[in-house]
């Protein structure tokens, strides 16, 4: 038994689904399963019932999940515990971040030149986890998140952008309103995986009398963009530093759509002077 198979049970479990867990694990879906199996001759025990349409867990699982997640949280906290003592800084977030963390991380050095600043790319359900058990001393995420134990500080307000094919109708206009977006088909993925966007969507349409039409929603596997290629009558919400070539982005009536940016740090940290810097820094960016 390795604890990498442990993190991959713990994903399927959470995620009742093997091809969401091996997105949300970065491997393959069949090096997944191949890992929960090996996990499972190691164990002699089977621990989820497979089909075609749903993964459902075994007693076996109930029981060892706790256990697997105590296992994980202790190789964290391990791992900081024989982290380097000195100024030292490990920052948890995800590529779409990167360009604003780095050109951070550098202006702290600059202010701070003993300091050595880590920049680790981790999914949003890592990203926490990894704060939470110690292992990075913060996390920028969007939206907000509620945990015991961590302080979550806004940082700066993002705008959303409103994309479309070229081919679209409503594409080459000069603004565009949530009315007119209504009578097209909305793409996005699954709620459970973008609860942010789905929250934003239901918050812009509240006040008007109707409310936004949902095409299919987009598959683990998928990309938005790619999505409204094949779908031209379609459109979706991106994130500024999302946008591709050949796709048409539409300036919102009223102004854009927005999201909070922040960090998340545990609620004990000690705000030392290079901590005040990087976040300083994040939020002026």
């Amino acid at each position: 038994m390795e604890l990498r198979q442990l993190s991959y049970f713990v994903a399927v479990c959470e995620e009742l689904s093997f091809s969401r867990a091996a997105t949300r694990c970065y491997i393959s879906q069949s090096a997944i399963s191949h890992q929960i199996a090996r996990l499972e001759h190691d164990l002699g025990v089977q621990l989820f019932e497979r089909s075609t349409r749903s993964v459902v867990p075994t007693d076996a699982t109930t029981r060892l999940l706790p256990l697997a997640k105590q296992m994980l949280s202790l190789e964290s906290a391990i791992r900081a515990a024989v982290r380097a003592s000195g100024p030292r800084i490990r920052l948890a977030a995800n590529m779409s971040f990167a360009t604003r963390s780095l050109s951070a991380i550098a202006g702290a050095r600059e202010a701070h030149p003993g300091a050595e600043i880590e920049f680790v790319i981790k999914p949003f359900r890592q990203r926490i986890a990894a704060v939470a058990d110690g292992d990075c001393d913060l996390a920028l995420i969007r939206g907000s998140v509620d945990m015991p134990g961590l302080t979550v500080e806004k940082l700066w307000v993002e705008d959303l952008v409103i994309a479309t094919s070229t081919a679209h109708p409503l594409a080459g206009r000069d603004d565009v309103t949530l009315a007119q977006l209504g009578d097209h088909p909305l793409l996005l993925p699954p709620e459970q995986e973008q609860v942010l966007l789905h929250n934003v969507v239901r918050k812009a349409f509240a006040d008007l009398p109707t409310r936004p039409i949902f095409g299919p929603p987009i598959p683990p596997d998928h990309t938005a963009t790619m999505e409204l290629i094949n779908r031209p009558d379609a459109w979706t919400i991106l994130y500024a530093d999302s946008q591709t070539e050949g796709i048409a982005t539409l300036r919102l009536a009223g102004g854009p759509l927005r999201v909070p940016v922040s960090a998340v740090l545990r609620s004990e940290t000690r705000r030392s002077p290079i901590l005040e810097t990087l976040l300083a820094a994040l939020g002026s960016s």
